[in-house]
């Protein structure tokens, strides 16, 4: 009987054992998941406006041979060679003259600095006269008008001997000189070669409507070539802005200029555009890209005493890397910046660098 006893409580004791092997102790077993912080801190933003153009040069202007001649390319000022590609040329620089005697001698302007000089000479002899009272009002007033023509006509000489010389109409750069041979004769109307300044840049940009009410001239922009580094980013603003929609696109143009000193953008690169629509010199910013979506919230992690501890935030303007927070976080808190996936409320953490 006590045998039987005995064997049935050790049976029942296994029995209840193994239950609990199966079942599992009723214990805490979560282990804390690794995550790093960064503090919460205050730091400018901007929102932008991004759109795509193609980067021109401010000024540009093709050289054209205003008469027909002998083509003679000059030499540049400062290296003392023909000038070529890439020059730099100040303004009303001689770059190239087109030899044509005929038409100097149908000018004839040595003829008309010899009537200039004579028409000046009776002119102060006449004008000496009627001071004087030796002659009339009515003779010393013909002999200025002799003059005055005379002078005329050698400015007009000198202008038509002009257009034997090739100019830059603006300091600029060379960039671009067909290869003509030494004596090649031009006709009038040849294009010689074309100068740029792209000291500042030019830029068109078409906006959605929407966009409309936040786009004025004057406002600063960011530019930067595709495929660029970020050091290459240079400032302008806004020019002109068109106050109507296209018909068909429901876009409307914007007309841009940007600071271009060093010449690191070229005309013809193809430009990000970020007009920046609005900005705080100070507010709490955080990236992005540790910021969770759950439930249709905004949701962050900070860490207090090695607890994870959610946010929901109140979003402020932002851009692609960075936004504003405008409540659910203070400064100097740890917010956790990687492992922030799994993270649940009140989940135990360890942080490290």
């Amino acid at each position: 009987m006590t045998f039987r006893h005995s064997t049935a409580v050790g049976a029942l004791f296994v029995v209840l054992l193994g239950g609990c092997d199966e079942e599992g102790p009723n214990i805490d077993v979560e282990s804390a998941i690794p995550v790093r912080t960064e503090p919460v801190q205050r730091q400018p933003i901007a929102e932008y406006i991004t759109a795509t153009s193609s980067a021109q040069a401010n000024n540009s202007a093709t050289l054209t041979a205003l008469q027909s001649g002998a083509y003679r390319l000059q030499d540049h000022p400062t290296s003392e060679k023909p000038y070529a590609m890439g020059d730099v040329v100040d303004e009303g620089g001689l770059v190239a003259i087109l030899e044509n005697p005929e038409f100097e001698n149908q000018v004839s302007i040595e003829s008309k600095r010899l009537q200039y000089t004579s028409a000046q000479r009776e002119f102060e002899k006449q004008k000496a006269l009627f001071d004087k009272g030796g002659i009339t009002l009515r003779e010393v007033t013909d002999a200025e008008r002799m003059f005055i023509d005379a002078d005329y006509a050698l400015e007009n000489a000198r202008l038509q001997l002009a257009r034997l010389e090739v100019r830059a109409p603006f300091a600029g750069i060379l960039v671009d000189l067909p290869h003509r041979s030494v004596g090649e004769l031009v006709e009038a109307g040849a294009q010689l070669g074309q100068l740029m300044d792209y000291e500042t840049l030019y830029a068109e940009v078409s906006l959605p409507g929407e966009e409309i009410d936040r786009v004025m001239p004057g406002q600063s922009l960011r530019a930067m070539p595709y495929g660029r580094a970020e050091a290459d980013t240079l400032t302008g603003e806004v020019e002109q802005v068109s106050p109507v929609l296209d018909a068909e696109s429901r876009m409307f143009k914007v007309t841009l200029r940007v600071a271009n000193a060093q010449l690191a953008l070229r005309p013809g690169m193809f430009l990000k555009v970020e007009l920046i629509a609005d900005a705080r010199d100070s507010a709490i910013v955080i990236a992005r890209d540790v910021i969770s979506d759950r439930a249709g919230n905004h949701v962050v992690y900070v860490v207090d005493k090695g607890v994870a501890l959610e946010r929901v935030l109140e979003l402020g303007i932002g851009n692609r890397e960075a936004v504003e927070v405008l409540s659910g976080l203070e400064v100097d808190e740890d917010l956790v910046v990687e492992g922030f996936e799994t993270l649940r409320d009140r989940s135990r953490v360890k942080t490290g660098q």
